[in-house]
């Protein structure tokens, strides 16, 4: 396993890392044995950071992950979400980054993980409510008391990111990153570069959408909302995937693979977040650390891919909360 730092005073961690939302039905069911044998062989296989959020699954995700992490505790970098609020239905209904709730979320994160600490903590918006140095503030406090690690921020716009690391050091931004998603990610590129923070790419097969099979999703899927895989925008996005189909054929590789190849090509601050839930395709992703890009390469994925993708990642609602 390629490692990378996560910070300029971070721990080494996994070239990929592994993000556990897909776990927890967001994409359709999930079958927990499955999941929790993927867990295991990530980390068997050298990867030794995995992502996941309080909401997802409203807490089912990090009960998982706290299976999984049981016995390697020490061994495993744990980056959690917080912030998102859910009714019973599992509905979103408001964002929360006040420092009560980054405390109150903390404490029962800690809980459901089954440990008594956090690698890396992060609001997963920024909270228009709540000024930024606010919530860092109160997560100084949780470093200073020993529950976390390290802060992290997602989703959040550079200007936003060096007013938090005026309160205290940030490890890393979470941003969508993709080989057609890639305004937000290189804007802030620069001042992470100059702060000393690293990226975990998220997103980098766009939910799925970017492999060699793919099916239009439906009912209790989650991305049969969002604007990539409706209607016209779902025909024109498979369309650009063929064109990268047709090079990762001429480099012998899945398609997959080649996405994640030019993730990791970003450079050694980016850490790719995969969100393989099975064995296979946890093996496919791993397959992409022994590919190599080269000039021509990239060019031809920008060829086919320089003008992005169709229809925006989110809905509305959605994407008014990114980029704060």
């Amino acid at each position: 396993m390629r490692m990378r730092r996560l910070g300029k005073d971070g721990p080494e961690v996994s070239a990929l890392s592994l993000g556990a939302m897909g776990m927890s039905y967001t994409y359709g069911v999930a079958d927990e044995a499955e999941s929790l044998r993927t867990l295991h062989a990530a980390f068997d296989a050298g990867i030794n950071m995995v992502d996941t959020g309080d909401f997802y699954g409203s807490g089912h995700n990090e009960m998982l992950v706290g299976k999984a992490i049981a016995d390697r505790r020490d061994k495993v970098v744990v980056a959690v979400k917080f912030g998102a609020q859910r009714d019973p239905s599992g509905a979103f209904i408001g964002y929360d980054a006040s420092p009560k709730n980054v405390k109150v979320s903390l404490a029962y994160t800690l809980r459901r993980l089954r440990t008594d600490y956090l690698d890396l903590y992060m609001p997963a918006r920024v909270d228009p409510a709540v000024p930024i140095e606010e919530t860092v503030g109160a997560l100084a406090e949780c470093v200073q008391a020993g529950w976390i690690r390290r802060i992290g921020l997602s989703e959040a716009a550079p200007e936003t990111v060096r007013r938090a690391a005026g309160v205290h050091p940030i490890a890393a931004l979470q941003i969508e990153y993709s080989v057609w998603e890639r305004k937000a990610a290189e804007a802030a590129l620069p001042t992470l570069r100059e702060l000393g923070l690293a990226m975990t790419a998220y997103g980098v097969l766009s939910r799925g959408l970017i492999q060699d099979r793919f099916e239009q999703p439906k009912g209790a899927d989650g991305r049969a909302h969002m604007p990539r895989f409706q209607g016209e925008n779902f025909e024109k996005n498979r369309s650009l995937v063929e064109g990268l189909a047709a090079i990762a054929k001429g480099k012998g590789c899945s398609t997959a693979q080649l996405a994640i190849a030019w993730a990791l090509s970003r450079g050694e601050d980016v850490i790719p977040l995969i969100g393989a839930r099975t064995l296979a395709q946890l093996k496919d992703a791993l397959g992409a650390l022994d590919i190599v890009l080269t000039p021509e390469d990239l060019a031809r994925i920008d060829a086919v891919t320089g003008e992005g993708a169709a229809g925006e990642r989110y809905g509305p609602h959605a994407m008014s909360q990114v980029g704060r």
